[in-house]
């Protein structure tokens, strides 16, 4: 354990998506999460944007890990603007987060990360890994502000002197909790299929997102990314269409990219095509995806 031997886990963003899934897998590894939040529900209630009043909540608190799974987000992105609150607190925020950790005497600050940071285009074939491709890559000005939070956030959490960082760079999440509301949506008929045309992303299942953090409390090498998402990538519309099918929903119209321009932050995403390697997380963390992909995963979630 860490230097103040407990095994305590303070949990920024408990009440979200993601982090309901991390506080269930850091509880079955035998930890107590420590959720800190805005909501009514958290056992720390502070804002990260607000220094002095994060500084204030977690004093007297120990806690030997921190996990930054904290987002702004309450809905789908659909335009640049949407992701704005959640850059600035990967921005702003995780600079906070970081001096509450050295003031909860945390040995180990874990970073939730997405994939998107290695840039919102299409990268055709080659398979990105940690350590040859660049994480935030500047000269996009459409999405500079998105790359810049997520390289800030790394940059905070991996180059810190006396805390142990890591990043997990996450794939796009579906699985219990998340593809709920992509059902919803189906079943109401507000979603398309967007056609592909051979464009692939990585996802990840948030139980197996949650188990990944549980596993880098103690796992992992200080200072390192690793990538988390499953064996087999698959296009956005792809994926669409698999929900409905396995949850017997509506099927959806398949439309060209071009109809998601009033959107322009979901036009990034679904014109994006990237293949990234889970090698150094199966390596280094001893972690796998539980379902080589969505297809498997999803179909065990609608008891198919």
């Amino acid at each position: 354990m860490g230097m103040n031997e407990t095994k305590n886990v303070l949990l920024a963003g408990a009440s979200g998506v993601l982090g309901r899934h991390v506080a269930e897998a850091l509880t079955r590894a035998g930890y107590t999460v420590i959720g800190l939040g805005r909501g009514a529900g958290a056992a720390v209630r502070a804002d990260l944007m607000d220094r002095d009043g994060l500084l204030r909540a977690v004093d007297g608190l120990e806690a030997d890990t921190v996990v930054h799974a904290a987002t702004a987000l309450r809905a789908a992105p659909m335009r640049h603007k949407d992701m704005f609150a959640t850059d600035d607190l990967r921005l702003t925020g995780t600079g906070h987060l970081m001096e509450a950790a050295r003031t909860v005497g945390a040995r180990r600050v874990i970073a939730e990360s997405m994939v998107f940071g290695y840039g919102y285009r299409d990268f055709g074939d080659h398979v990105i890994t940690e350590d040859a491709d660049p994480f935030g890559p500047p000269g996009d000005p459409a999405v500079e502000r998105h790359l810049e939070g997520m390289r800030v956030k790394e940059q905070l959490v991996l180059g810190d002197r006396d805390i142990e960082g890591i990043s997990l760079r996450f794939g796009l999440f579906y699985g219990a909790g998340g593809t709920e509301a992509l059902v919803e949506m189906l079943r109401k008929r507000k979603i398309p299929a967007v056609a592909d045309h051979g464009r692939v992303l990585p996802w990840v299942d948030l139980a197996d997102a949650g188990r990944a953090v549980a596993l880098a409390v103690e796992g992992g090498s200080p200072g390192q990314a690793y990538n988390i998402v499953d064996d087999t990538p698959m296009g956005f519309g792809a994926h669409v269409k698999a929900v409905a099918e396995l949850f017997d929903t509506p099927k959806p119209l398949t439309v060209p990219t071009w109809l998601m321009r009033p959107f322009p932050y979901v036009h990034r995403v679904v014109t994006t095509s990237m293949r990234v390697s889970n090698a150094k997380a199966k390596a280094g963390l001893g972690w796998t995806p539980s379902h080589p992909g969505c297809l498997e995963a999803m179909g065990a979630l609608a008891g198919k």
